[in-house]
């Protein structure tokens, strides 16, 4: 099938993607569009794997502050440049950020901030909490390891369902961003503020 120019710039409106990985896509798709999004996709989050290492020693500081002024949040987010800093992906990818922490009211960035004794703790609330269900230990250390999944989607920031779109967690959302932007961003640090707290 013979790849058209308006097919490239349809795939480009709905992905952002260069022009040549389009083209590329839509190739390798045989012009099916759905399936060059998946290639697309693939793509960009083998990408951004690849960026991950990158040092990210530039980026902004965001805030939100809810309606009403009752809740507000700071946070960091870097990346490689300046340049990537200053677009407006960047800064909405930042904003939406700064959103979630209010709404959400995460209180680490990610699993490995989680103090090991706090960790131990919630094991042990849930080893407790089924202690009579008389089921076999190899079982009860599975439903503890569930509840600590649950418990992360709680309180870090990158395992979250993102507020605007809980078809994904906020990883994914940060993972999409490095894909589209080409440069490796990483959530360093947050605050979060409610009045009386």
């Amino acid at each position: 099938m013979t790849v058209t120019t308006a097919m490239v710039k349809e795939l480009r409106a709905a992905t952002g993607a260069g022009v040549l990985d389009c083209k590329n896509a839509l190739t390798e798709a045989n012009g099916n569009f759905d399936e060059a999004v998946e290639f697309l996709r693939k793509q960009g989050l083998a990408t951004a794997a690849k960026k991950a290492s990158r040092e990210a020693n530039e980026g902004l500081i965001g805030n939100y502050v809810h309606m009403g002024s009752k809740a507000a949040s700071m946070i960091e987010v870097n990346c490689e440049t300046d340049f990537v800093a200053r677009t407006d992906d960047f800064q909405q990818l930042v904003k939406d950020l700064a959103m979630q922490i209010v709404a959400l009211k995460p209180i680490y960035v990610s699993r490995e901030d989680i103090p090991e004794e706090v960790l131990q703790k919630e094991r042990e609330i849930y080893a407790a909490q089924m202690a009579d269900s008389g089921k076999p230990d190899h079982i009860l250390d599975k439903i503890v390891e569930g509840k600590l999944e649950k418990y992360y989607q709680e309180v870090c920031l990158v395992d979250q369902p993102f507020a605007k779109d809980d078809s994904m967690t906020v990883d994914d959302l940060v993972t999409r961003a490095i894909a589209k932007l080409g440069e490796n961003i990483v959530i360093r640090r947050f605050t979060r503020y409610e009045v009386g707290e």
